[in-house]
């Protein structure tokens, strides 16, 4: 199980860097998308923040701050809900993927988080 929490969570955390770098530099795929499930262009700093945040808190919960990195995993688990929520009233599912399977990810770290 720590091997699964290691690993799993950190690939959480590296996707949610990912993302968070790609919305702060305005990506293409990024502008693409958000415009196609009608996010304004204006949020994407605050949306990028929130996943920088996140990942930086289930960082902090590998390394020991458990309640930190169960409330990190419990925001991204939100947010991640709400992009598929998005891409959902959008009908935009040929992108939906990408959040489903971060929003799986980050329940799976969330809970490992809590078990660990």
């Amino acid at each position: 199980m720590t091997l699964a929490f290691f690993l799993i969570t950190g690939l959480t955390i590296v996707l949610n860097l990912f993302f968070a770098v790609a919305d702060y530099l305005r990506a293409g795929f990024v502008l693409a998308n958000s415009g196609r499930v009608h996010v304004p262009r204006s949020w994407l700093t605050l949306l990028g923040t929130a996943k920088l945040a996140g990942a930086l808190g289930l960082a902090a919960g590998l390394f020991g701050l458990r309640y930190l990195g169960i409330a990190a995993g419990a925001g991204l688990v939100l947010f991640f809900t709400g992009a598929v929520v998005a891409h959902l009233r959008a009908r935009v599912l040929d992108t939906m993927a990408f959040p489903a399977v971060i929003l799986a990810l980050c329940g799976a770290s969330l809970w490992l988080t809590i078990a660990h």
